[in-house]
């Protein structure tokens, strides 16, 4: 039986985990946008990881599985915690989704400690930047969390990001966490007042990488000073941006109808005070009934009376509109049975062309909300198929063009809300010809201004990837305007009933950064190098095991 003074150390040890646990869940959501500053606190973010990286040096391989399980279920839930109100069931996929991606990372971290004494800090900083990146792909994919994004409201130190995009950004932020943690790591088990002690020494014996981070970061300061164009001398083309503030899901036709009403307004008013506004912008489905469909099939009549006002409406306006709509055909369903297909879909609408044509202009929404708009496994998981439908999910079909619209000399693409969290989906657009990015969102369901600006944090940065001006139309804010170097030029009330005017260029020429040419090639870097060295070290480590 233990005695006495073995349990008391081993609770005490167990104390210390936790709180260095608690901590980890803290520093992951101080840097971004937060409850206590909409901003953030983005020096933190250099320091974010110093707390799990103590951790992980703290406890077995065994129990890092556990570890790092409940630190991906904390910090999610405590960074995205207005995700409970977004869907019954997101803050619960979200969480376990988490829950089971750092129960995984943690143990390659600690590998990567176990396997390289000396050098393990400098694995455990490419494994961190290539966990970032392999978490944004495939169906879950998410970019909510990457460190990268808290920068967002510091443009000096994200011009980078038009060569390495956001992953660059992560590695030179994530650097100093690792580096000062493995200071600590010689004395890490011991008791928290000598964590430090052994510090000095370790500084002077890697001093050389430090010195190398040092270099980096004043490169990338003297490129984010050096790097960003002028473009007050280009040609400009005035934009006027609604802000409904009302969430259009919510209501049926009578709050459709009060929506339509409130939208068209707004954009008289923004016309009546600019007359030189050459395109107006309606946030995502800011038009709910489907346009297309009640124009072809008029199965509710008072869907299509509401149709048709609109349709006259944009005749007559002068200039045309950007809207948001739910855009059903006929087809085959995810099921594959025949019927009605909806995509989330964005409309431009021209001056006196107030029918649908054949092929009108349109986008599909390519990336979809995993779980809450689309859902591709019903065979595999039928359970999880009808939990989601009976949790009144609403399922979209997939577009597949990257769509590039024209109006006079302003060439542009339409991400809609979600996508541009993704940099290789505003990359695409660009690299089709697109000079411009118009942002169609609706957050309004969060009520809560943490979450519309994360969802901005990521969307700056897809301005200075593509050195390509952003405009942002929301349900109730973020709507504002950054110009191509990542500066936000103008932002509407979050929360408010108003429109928002602004003048962006029109790039005669467009020079292609190295982000647009090379996409996420430096985080798949990071995730291959990772991998490569630990299984080396790992590989190392058997021969030498069997060979003694």
């Amino acid at each position: 039986m233990p005695s006495p003074k073995t349990l008391h150390h081993s609770w005490r040890a167990f104390g210390v985990n936790i709180a260095l646990l608690a901590l980890a869940v803290l520093f992951f959501a101080l840097p971004q946008p937060n409850l206590l500053s909409v901003k953030g606190f983005p020096i933190f973010a250099y320091v974010a990881f110093v707390p799990l990286f103590i951790l992980i040096r703290r406890v077995s391989f065994r129990a890092s599985f556990l570890w790092g399980a409940f630190y991906g279920l904390l910090s999610y839930c405590l960074f995205t915690y207005w995700l409970g109100v977004f869907h019954p069931l997101a803050i619960y996929v979200i969480g376990s989704l988490y829950f089971f991606y750092l129960m995984l990372a943690v143990p390659v971290l600690k590998l990567a400690d176990m396997v390289f004494p000396k050098f393990g800090y400098v694995v455990q900083w490419l494994a961190w930047c290539g966990y970032e990146y392999l978490k944004t792909l495939g169906f879950n994919g998410y970019s909510y969390g990457v460190i990268g994004y808290s920068q967002w409201s510091w443009p000096v130190m994200i011009q980078i990001a038009s060569i390495f995009g956001v992953w660059g950004v992560s590695a030179l932020v994530t650097f100093p966490s690792a580096w000062i943690a493995a200071g600590v790591k010689a004395r890490a088990r011991d008791s928290v007042r000598s964590w430090f002690s052994s510090f000095p020494a370790f500084a002077r014996k890697h001093a050389i990488p430090a010195i190398l981070w040092c270099f980096a970061l004043i490169g990338t300061i003297a490129y984010g000073l050096l790097s960003p164009l002028d473009y007050s001398k280009e040609p400009s083309v005035k934009i006027a941006l609604a802000q409904p503030n009302s969430d259009p899901w919510h209501g049926g036709i009578s709050a459709y109808r009060r929506d339509y009403r409130t939208l068209t307004r707004l954009s008289e008013e923004a016309l009546a005070a600019n007359p030189d506004v050459k395109l107006v912008v309606w946030p995502e489905t800011g038009f709910i009934p489907r346009i297309d469909w009640h124009y072809r099939y008029r199965e509710d009549m008072e869907s299509f009376e509401l149709v048709s006002q609109l349709l006259n409406w944009v005749n007559e306006f002068p200039v045309p509109v950007v809207l948001g709509n739910d855009d059903a055909v006929k087809g085959r369903t995810q099921d594959g049975t025949w019927d009605r297909v909806d995509y989330n879909a964005v409309f431009v609408f021209y001056p006196g062309q107030n029918v649908i044509p054949p092929d009108p202009a349109r986008y599909r929404k390519m990336h979809l909300v995993p779980f809450t708009e689309y859902f591709p496994y019903r065979k595999l998981f039928p359970w999880v198929y009808d939990l989601l439908v009976k949790n009144d999910t609403h399922f979209w079909e997939k577009g597949s063009d990257p769509v590039v619209f024209t109006v006079g000399d302003l060439k542009f693409s339409t991400p809609i809300c979600f996508e541009d969290t993704f940099g290789d989906i505003s990359r695409a657009f660009v690299n089709n010809g697109a000079r411009a990015i118009v942002n169609l969102t609706n957050d309004a369901w969060a009520k809560s201004l943490p979450c519309q600006y994360q969802h901005l944090s990521m969307a700056v940065f897809r301005t200075v990837e593509n050195r390509v001006p952003l405009v942002r139309s929301t349900a109730s804010g973020q709507t504002c305007v950054v110009d191509p170097n990542g500066k936000i030029l103008a932002m509407a009330e979050p929360f408010a009933e108003t429109y928002l005017v602004a003048s962006i260029p029109v790039l005669s020429a467009h020079r292609q950064t190295l982000y647009e040419k090379w996409g996420d090639a430096f985080g798949a870097a990071s995730a291959a190098l990772a991998a490569a060295l630990i299984l080396a070290g790992l590989l190392t480590k058997l021969r030498h095991i069997r060979d003694n």
